[in-house]
């Protein structure tokens, strides 16, 4: 049976609007809990996993990262939407990936967006792009839920009718087999290799084209575009390429170094047919750089493991330290997946930890021109403590070509 929290998202409704209203939204969880509220953003329903995430600016960044691809996101700070949309802000670079995160949470009702850069309002915007967002829901409750218990399957639904069905949205949340064994690359990569020579943004003239120095190959297993503009800063000349590519290829387009990108799902899943081509890459002597799941199935390739986290890492405020240093770095995080510490074969270094749980967040190959990132050095939403990453991967490939 599924419980009914309706007064407490209706009392909430009433406290943001003045007038009660009716339930237009719902989130149904996998444990029976159904949490109602009011619908915004594109109409129907959605399923997937629930997570939170704690930045307070970025939530376009956050919405359109691939990585977020079968997610949806809770903001657990209260008001989103204030600044509305623009062009600029969408983080995906692949058609396939435009829509990510299947879902918003929010505490407020977004208002209309105050902001010289907004062209569309959040809830238009997220119609678009078939977004479904449910507001007036106590996102701090919800957070703490999932800290206690997991992140949990659910259906996310907006009927502006009303009328939904709570019992029939639980069982749809029950039947989703969940993140585990999800090979979600697949479904936001680039369907053909493009080449990309932006930039990163610069204050007030925005994006702009930068000499290309390195030719750098990236294999696109959800790749956020300030990734990319972060590669064309340090003059590397990009070629995106589908997930599916082999070593051998990627070795005939001579290549100075390999980029393994973010995405979405279970490394494991996609690393059945990833990680083959990556330990090719390690062995011929490439310089490579991964990022979140790029980093998780680098790992994989070397002989580690990947493992299921409880809450995952999601926001813009995560403390990490690199050990080789002691210096610790505020950074961006997006994972629900995580290389298991303990597993780690020799020759391969562990060189960054979370200092919330002390989990992997970087690893080397002792010897080798290769290394990799749990967090998002690109940040895009976040601090930029990480963006001398970059500047470490375009030292490898100028030491290589000496």
């Amino acid at each position: 049976m599924a419980r009914n929290t309706t007064p407490a998202a209706i009392g909430m409704t009433r406290a943001l609007s003045g007038t009660a209203q009716a339930p237009t939204g719902a989130l149904a969880l996998a444990d029976g809990t159904v949490i109602y509220g009011i619908g915004v953003g594109a109409i129907g329903q959605a399923v997937g996993e629930v997570c939170f995430n704690t930045a307070m600016t970025g939530y376009q960044e956050i919405l359109t990262d691939p990585s977020y691809a079968a997610q949806i996101v809770a903001f657990t700070f209260p008001h989103i939407g204030n600044v509305g949309t623009n062009g600029d802000d969408v983080e995906a670079s692949s058609p396939a990936a435009h829509a990510a995160a299947r879902g918003a949470i929010l505490r407020a009702v977004p208002t209309a967006p105050a902001n010289w850069r907004s062209t569309e309002g959040l809830s238009a915007w997220m119609a678009k792009r078939n977004v479904i967002g449910l507001a007036g829901v106590d996102t701090r409750a919800l957070t703490a839920l999932i800290r206690e218990k997991g992140m949990p399957n659910a259906v996310i639904a907006h009927n502006p009718q009303g009328g939904i069905d709570g019992e029939a949205l639980v069982a749809h949340a029950r039947a989703w087999p969940g993140l585990v064994g999800l090979d979600l690359a697949k479904e936001v990569t680039t369907a053909q290799r493009y080449q990309s020579r932006e930039g990163l943004w610069q204050w007030p003239d925005g994006v702009k084209d930068v000499p290309s120095v390195f030719k750098v190959m990236l294999i696109d297993y959800g790749v956020k575009r300030n990734i990319l503009r972060a590669l064309g800063a340090m003059g590397c000349e990009v070629t995106v390429l589908p997930a599916t590519t082999t070593a051998d290829e990627i070795m005939a387009m001579a290549p100075d170094g390999v980029v393994l990108s973010n995405g979405p799902g279970d490394p494991a899943a996609t690393g059945a047919y990833a990680c083959k081509e990556i330990k090719a890459l390690v062995d011929a002597g490439m310089p490579v750089m991964g990022i979140c799941l790029g980093h998780q199935m680098l790992g994989l390739a070397l002989g580690a493991k990947t493992m299921k986290m409880a809450q995952g890492h999601h926001g813009a405020n995560h403390p990490v330290k690199e050990l080789s240093t002691g210096k610790v770095e505020i950074v961006s995080m997006n994972h629900g997946f995580a290389v298991d510490r303990e597993s780690l074969p020799p020759g391969v270094v562990e060189t960054h930890v979370s200092l919330f749980d002390g989990s992997n967040c970087g690893l080397a190959v002792s010897g080798k021109p290769v290394f990799s990132i749990q967090h998002h050095p690109e940040a895009s939403p976040g601090p930029q403590d990480s963006l001398y990453l970059f500047e470490r991967f375009a030292t490898m490939m100028r030491e290589r070509a000496a």
